[in-house]
Parts: C-alpha cells; structure tokens; sequence
C-alpha cells in the first residue's frame, strides 16, 4: 500500500456512513443553531428521530415553532425546544446562554451551525462586521458560555460548521470590520477561515486541559440551503442562488458530516468531517484535511485573544503554548 492509500484509509470513516446510522441519542441534550431551516433543520429532524432532545436556537422564534411542530408532526413524541437567539448580536447570545444554563444543568452537544454569507457590508449591534460577528464571534461566545455545561455531559462535543472556503479565507486582524475594503464573499471566506481556525484551537486547548468536552469540525460540501440566496446580492445570488443550484445536495446530505461528528462513537477531537465526493462538494461523511493555516498554533492564539477581547468573554481554561 502506497503512503497515498495509507493516508487515505486514515480519513475514511464507515463506508457510506448516513442518518441512519445514528444509535440511540436518547437522554442526551442538543443544541442546533439555525435550526429552524437548511442544515440546521435537517441535523435537528436526524437528531430528533434519534431519541435526542434538541433545542432550536433561532433568531426568528416564530420560524423556529414552525420547523419545530413539522418535526413533531412527522415524529410524534420528539423532545424538541425554541429559544431566540442572535448570533450577532453579543447580548442576545447571553440572555440565551443565561437562560439555557439556568433550565439545563447538563448539555452533551453543541452544534455551531447558523451562519450569513455575503451580504452587503453591514455592522452587528456591537460594531463587528455582520458576517464575523454571526458567524464567529456569536459562536466563540456562546462556546465559551455553555462549555462548563458541556464538561458535565455525555460524550460532549462542540461542533463547528466551516466551508471549503476557509481554504480561500485569511483572517484580516488590521481591518476585521471591512471599514477600509470590504467584499461580500471575502469576508464570508475571513468567517469560515475562523471558524476553522477556532475549532482546532479549541481542540489544542481543552486536550491540554485534559477536558472531556471535544472539538471537531464540519463542512456540508455545496448544498442547496437559503444561506445562498437570503443574504447575497448580484453576482454571487445568481451563481449561487441559480447557476450552481442543480450540482447542489439536499440539505439532507449536507448535513451528514456534522451529524457524525456530532454522533458518531469513533468521531475523534480535532477531526475536519467533509463529504467524500471530488473536491468534497458532496458525498458521504469523511476525515478531510484542514487548510495548513487554519491549523497554525501562532494564528490559533492570536484570533482566540483578539475573540475575548471582542466577546469579552473568557474560557474557563488557561492557554496553551
């Protein structure tokens, strides 16, 4: 067997690995964020059929019941809960936090799903750029918040949802808010390269802790969702929203990775899961590779720094060196 082969047997997870494949997640405690519609929608019917109590972390309440009663109506008996949550509104993420904590003294999992892509340049009610702000420092947030929770649970993880795009992405420390250039799909490439960034470092802190609690990462390959066309405008909405629409999977399928890091027994910290298909654009769940900067301990630390300071809020752990 060639060192190639070799490589790529170490990535394989089980053979066409799907939903169905989920054991029994009964007594364990979900949270799904934008979990009312797309991937979010469809982690949160899997888990539910699965016997998991999920809860719906929603910025819109009212779609949130919506998707909530049309699991209950297909699978009586699912132990499902709204709350609103804003991810880029910092206080919002707290209310949320304070109220999970005070209802739940236990969570098993945490999936880092919700996300905006390529708006026009707008700001969070902080001042952060919308896309970083939303899609990861609401999440940094809300990690760092629930994560003593998390330590007490069953198997917990955190999972965190990034792209193929991180590949594109770099991280613009003097000009993280686009006030000086802004594009829509390169600050949307910034937040899925942080994404990336902060669940490795996450992985690389929480094993020097020795915590139970562990990390991995996720990308759903191209698959059709209304992150491609609620947000975007021009150019990108047409490419994304219309041209590239019939080479999509079904949100269904995207999920797929997310779920078996989220699940599966033999998910391991620090993991990347992706699709199998060529350039991981869809396909079933495999080990794939993190882009090398996304794996770079100096750029690991300097975003973690730079998200407490902007978050203030603090991990219960020490950095690492």
């Amino acid at each position: 067997m060639t060192r190639h082969q070799e490589q790529e047997r170490e990535r394989r997870v089980p053979e066409r690995w799907t939903a169905e494949r989920i054991q029994d997640q009964s007594g364990r405690v979900f949270v799904v964020t934008g979990a009312n519609s797309g991937l979010g929608l469809a982690t949160t019917r899997a888990l539910a059929r699965a016997g998991g109590h999920v809860v719906l972390a929603v910025r819109d309440e009212e779609k949130g019941r919506r998707a909530a009663a049309r699991i209950s109506a297909e699978q009586p008996g699912a132990r499902l809960e709204v709350r609103p949550l804003d991810l880029a509104d910092l206080d919002s993420v707290r209310a949320f936090a304070d109220r999970l904590r005070t209802d739940h003294p236990r969570l098993d999992v945490l999936v880092n799903n919700a996300g905006v892509m390529a708006p026009p340049r707008s700001l969070s009610a902080q001042g952060h750029e919308l896309q970083f702000a939303c899609n990861h420092l609401g999440h940094f947030a809300l990690t760092g918040l629930l994560l003593d929770r998390l330590a007490l649970g069953r198997d917990p993880r955190v999972v965190t949802v990034s792209s193929t795009n991180h590949r594109q992405g770099r991280l613009f420390f003097d000009d993280l808010s686009g006030e000086r250039s802004y594009a829509p799909m390169k600050f949307y490439n910034q937040s899925k390269f942080a994404n990336a960034v902060f669940g490795r470092e996450l992985h690389r802190r929480l094993t020097a802790a020795g915590s139970p609690v562990r990390s991995l990462l996720a990308h759903p390959g191209y698959t059709a969702t209304n992150l491609q066309t609620s947000a975007p405008t021009g150019m990108v909405k047409l490419l994304f929203g219309r041209v590239l629409t019939p080479l999509a999977q079904s949100p269904e399928r995207g999920a797929l990775p997310q779920l078996y890091a989220a699940t599966a027994r033999e998910a391991e910290g620090g993991q990347f899961i992706g699709p199998d298909g060529p350039g991981e654009l869809r396909g079933h769940p495999r080990r794939v590779k993190l882009s090398p900067a996304a794996a770079d301990a100096e750029t690991g630390h300097r975003l973690w720094d730079v998200s407490e300071r902007l978050t203030d809020v603090r991990f219960p752990f020490a950095a690492v060196t």
